[in-house]
């Protein structure tokens, strides 16, 4: 059976090109970047020079980049290592956060930003809900359940303002904007200035690198408290031996993303349009959530009435295609969506509910067949 995998937001396969470039270091150039002699010190230089790659492709200093594993780690340092400092403070965060943002935020004070229909923060009540004991705003930069992109730029624009306000009161407090990049890499830009973030953190795994690699882009000036201690790599803020394997996969897989994102952004754009022109024909009672325009192309949540989600994931399945019900962590645990329920669905739309994402090797010939299998499927049930 040819399989149809239609899951890229959960996971995607590593490009050959970064494989080639990290195995070297799994065996013949093993060497901890600690150590002195000469080779650990071509060591050092090998992942400095990674780092340096992940830097320029955000537009940022190479001392400005964390490498960890991953965004979920990425997010508990963002998100910790600012509120750890300042106990009596609080965090704003969209309602729509992955659950490793809202899982450490939950051990702080901490206030959820109201988005509208489509899953854009609403600004004008984030600009209300900004006080004096605010520290820290933390909101996704592409939803990773139905693709609204959030105007970051926008909401830099409203911390900016609240800054210089902060100022000529005198008040010292700092105010951080953090973004999960985790499902921008490959199709939009990550340049940090233009977004105007102070945190970032990005996802090897999403993007054709290994599973558990990442970073965490860290504005010059902004202070974090380490979640791992030790040896004090990472200029103090990750303790452990580097894994050299994973900063070349994730330096070479981001560079390759960034190099040809625009050319797969419109590609995945025309797939998008023909996918949902193939389900307003096959299942024209079939909802799409999230933003019309503002949405990845990556990404397409469908809510079908009287249907249960979860069931026909098994039934595509059994059929060779592979589709989510929601974030892959939540379906893990069985919860309903608290994305799709922030954006005010009703609870037998969440349950009725599908999640499709593309990557490289999607086709139109896959969608077109997994539009007439889901009819199919439908029309049986």
């Amino acid at each position: 059976m040819k399989y149809i995998y239609l899951d890229y937001a959960a996971a995607t396969p590593v490009d050959p090109r970064v494989l080639k470039a990290m195995m070297p270091y799994f065996s013949e150039f093993f060497h901890n970047p600690s150590s002195v002699y000469l080779a650990a010190r071509q060591a050092r230089k090998t992942l400095e020079q990674a780092r340096q790659t992940v830097a320029k492709c955000l537009g940022a200093k190479a001392g400005e980049i964390i490498f960890n594993c991953g965004a979920t780690e990425a997010n508990n340092l963002a998100i910790s290592g600012v509120m750890r400092q300042f106990p009596q403070a609080e965090v704003l965060l969209s309602s729509i956060e992955h659950e490793s943002v809202l899982a450490p935020a939950g051990q702080f004070k901490h206030r959820l930003i109201p988005v509208d229909k489509s899953g854009i923060v609403d600004l004008k009540q984030l600009a209300r809900m900004i006080n004096n004991k605010t520290v820290l705003i933390s909101v996704m930069y592409i939803n990773n359940e139905v693709g609204t992109i959030q105007p970051l730029a926008k909401i830099a624009q409203v911390v900016k303002a609240i800054k210089r306000q902060r100022l000529k009161n005198k008040i010292d407090r700092p105010l951080y904007l953090h973004t999960d990049a985790a499902q921008a890499g490959n199709l939009f830009d990550l340049r940090v200035a233009r977004l105007g973030v102070n945190l970032m953190s990005l996802n090897g795994g999403k993007i054709y690198g290994p599973k558990q690699s990442g970073a965490l882009y860290v504005k010059a000036g902004a202070k974090l408290r380490p979640l791992i201690l030790g040896g004090g790599q990472e200029f103090g803020l990750r303790s452990g031996t580097e894994s050299l394997a994973a900063a070349v996969g994730l330096a070479e897989a981001l560079k390759a993303a960034q190099t040809n994102k625009d050319a797969e952004l419109k590609r995945l754009q025309e797939l998008s349009t023909r996918f949902i022109e193939e389900l307003n024909q096959k299942l024209p009672d079939a909802k799409v959530n999230g933003h019309p325009k503002a949405r990845s192309p990556h990404i397409i949540s469908l809510s079908l009435p009287g249907q249960d989600g979860e069931r026909l994931v098994m039934e595509l399945d059994e059929r060779g295609i592979q589709a989510a019900v929601g974030s892959a962590c939540s379906a893990a645990r069985q919860d309903p969506s608290h994305v799709l329920r922030a954006l005010g669905l009703p609870e037998p739309l969440i349950r009725s509910s599908l999640r499709f994402s593309f990557g490289r090797a999607t086709t139109v010939d896959d969608l077109v067949t997994t539009a007439k299998t889901l009819a199919t499927v439908i029309a049986r049930s």
